[in-house]
């Protein structure tokens, strides 16, 4: 191959968006060896079909991953290279997550303030109840606080909410020790996900708040920490306070529900609500509904949802009943367990014309 069909290094790096350092290290460690090298300059060349490996060693070393993992990736089938790409995506997450375990318990030991007693709860119902209703949140928004979940505890009961504007859930929980005072923070979704394994598997969790985050201290496991965020949470009160009267009330079967929303062949799902029977139906019209056995009080109503919507908040319903409380066309539904009225979500309705 002559010079004229290659590219010197300084083309090349610009092409794989490495730098000629960069290059002449892969080339030394053999993971990228120049195609061609001038014995008496050592001036090195590369070749166009050499691009493409250059682009993934550089897109795999972003990842942080060892040399001797990015050359068993390059060497590598699709489905192989996937697989070790999924193992060191959960070792970085999961060795990020001791480092965030790790700094906590080194900054309690600085000195930090004493925590703020908040709640104690028992275990597997608070890991039950933070997975239920994190379904609500979102990322990307511009919103942070959209991606945490609002904890507030009171003397009475302590209250999960979150919401990604176009669900909001929430669930209230009796604690087993009653707070002395009251308490509410927003905490990082993502951390609180994490920290579930261990809340579930303790028989009592008590909640201890402190200056930028809140412990969850578990008897005979490592306790978790998780950061607040400072973002201002929705004012979901205020929602819930303006909401209008129900005007159409109906319990119909979880698991048929969900069945029907499943197989359903669109991404817009309308309920049709009248005499006895919710029909589950597809914006296109060209599609037979699914009419569903109901216990329906009030007037008739026929109400619109995007199914990314609508199938969250039925599906973390408990026990074997929905209950579907509604107030117009164009107003959020409250859905609800019908022998579980803790836990409680808003979905939000659009129109059938894909308008939302």
């Amino acid at each position: 191959m002559s010079h004229d069909e290659l590219m010197p290094i300084g083309a090349f790096a610009r092409r794989s968006g490495l730098t000629s350092s960069a290059l002449r290290f892969y080339a030394d460690s053999g993971l990228l060896p120049p195609a061609e090298v001038d014995p008496v300059s050592g001036y090195r060349y590369y070749s166009a079909d050499q691009v493409a490996r250059g682009t993934a060693l550089r897109r795999l070393r972003e990842l942080a991953m060892p040399l001797v993992t990015v050359e068993a990736v390059l060497g590598s089938g699709a489905d192989e290279a996937s697989r070790l790409l999924d193992e060191h995506v959960a070792k970085v997450v999961a060795d990020a997550a001791a480092v965030r375990r790790k700094a906590a318990v080194i900054k309690a030991s600085l000195g930090e303030a004493p925590g703020l007693p908040v709640a104690a709860v028992k275990g597997p119902v608070l890991a039950a109840a933070v997975e239920q209703v994190l379904t609500a949140t979102a990322h990307g928004h511009g919103m942070p606080a959209l991606a945490g979940l609002r904890i507030e505890a009171s003397p009475e009961a302590v209250t999960l909410t979150a919401t990604d504007r176009y669900r909001l859930s929430t669930r209230t929980l009796v604690p087993a020790e009653a707070p002395r005072q009251t308490w509410a923070g927003t905490v990082n979704g993502d951390e609180l996900r994490t920290a579930v394994v261990e809340i579930r598997r303790s028989p009592l969790v008590r909640l201890e708040a402190v200056s930028n985050g809140i412990w969850f201290r578990v008897a005979d496991q490592e306790d978790r920490h998780c950061r607040l965020l400072t973002e201002e949470f929705p004012d979901h009160r205020l929602m819930l306070a303006s909401l209008g009267e129900v005007t159409t009330r109906a319990t119909v079967s979880k698991g048929l529900l969900l069945r029907a929303l499943e197989e359903h062949p669109g991404e817009r799902v309308g309920l049709h609500v009248a005499d006895h029977a919710v029909n589950v139906a597809a914006a296109d019209g060209e599609h037979p509904g699914v009419t569903l056995p109901a216990t329906v009080t009030g007037q008739a109503l026929q109400i619109w949802f995007e199914l990314t919507t609508l199938y969250p908040a039925a599906s973390t319903a408990i026990g074997p009943d929905v209950l579907l409380d509604l107030r117009g066309h164009d107003q959020p539904v409250t859905i609800r367990s019908a022998d579980h009225g803790d836990l409680t979500t808003l979905a939000m309705p659009v129109t059938s014309d894909r308008s939302a």
